[in-house]
């Protein structure tokens, strides 16, 4: 157990795709329940800053041409539709999460791969995948900083919250998910991220460690 229980010091908290596409209610690619878990992401993004501990807003950006979009929606994208697309307002963060120092993304800064810093210990990244350590360079930014545990909220837990899951855990990070602090979560998905040693737990107990 040792190997897998959060240092809560040498943690990051990271948001996954809590974009106002697939957030705000009537989005166009709104993943329900989203909007209703924003208040409990929020409290545990003020815990975070209060203790002046990292984190790290991962995002997707697709390209209206289609160029980077994976194959799962690149025709739709191809077709027309406008989802999270550079320089939108549809890929912004949701208000609820901003930091007081937020700024508008730099898309091509974020699409080049770079860390966007939008407040004190906080920084924006562009995924192209579902994995948020897929062909980017979130882990030697982690390492760098001393982080050996990575906790997890945010949007669609299906989808890229748990594959970036797997991948942290693959790369022997710790790992939390706060499943009331994330988007489409059930309970053979809770069971399957135990077992693979990730700690499940709540927005209070997170705020209790940290605190």
């Amino acid at each position: 157990m040792s190997y897998t229980s959060p240092n809560w010091n040498t943690s990051v908290l990271i948001t996954i795709d809590t974009q106002n596409d697939f957030t705000l209610p009537d989005a166009p690619a709104e993943i329900k329940g989203t909007a209703a878990v924003l208040p409990n992401m929020k409290s545990v993004l003020q815990a975070y800053r209060a203790q002046g501990l990292p984190i790290v807003h991962v995002i997707r950006l697709y390209k209206e041409d289609g160029s980077n979009v994976d194959i799962s929606r690149k025709e739709a994208i191809e077709r027309g539709a406008v989802i999270a697309a550079p320089n939108t307002d549809g890929a912004e963060l949701v208000f609820e999460i901003r930091s007081p120092l937020y700024n508008s993304l730099d898309a091509n800064k974020l699409l080049q791969g770079a860390f966007q810093s939008v407040g004190e210990q906080e920084w924006v990244m562009y995924k192209s995948r579902w994995g948020a350590f897929y062909k980017t360079d979130l882990e030697p930014f982690l390492r760098a900083r001393g982080i050996d545990t990575i906790v997890f909220t945010g949007c669609n837990f299906p989808n890229c919250p748990r594959t970036s899951m797997y991948e942290a855990s693959e790369r022997d990070f710790r790992v939390v998910m706060v499943a009331d602090s994330m988007s489409q979560v059930y309970e053979q998905g809770i069971q399957e991220m135990s077992s693979i040693g990730v700690h499940v737990c709540g927005l209070d107990a997170v705020l209790a460690a940290i605190q």
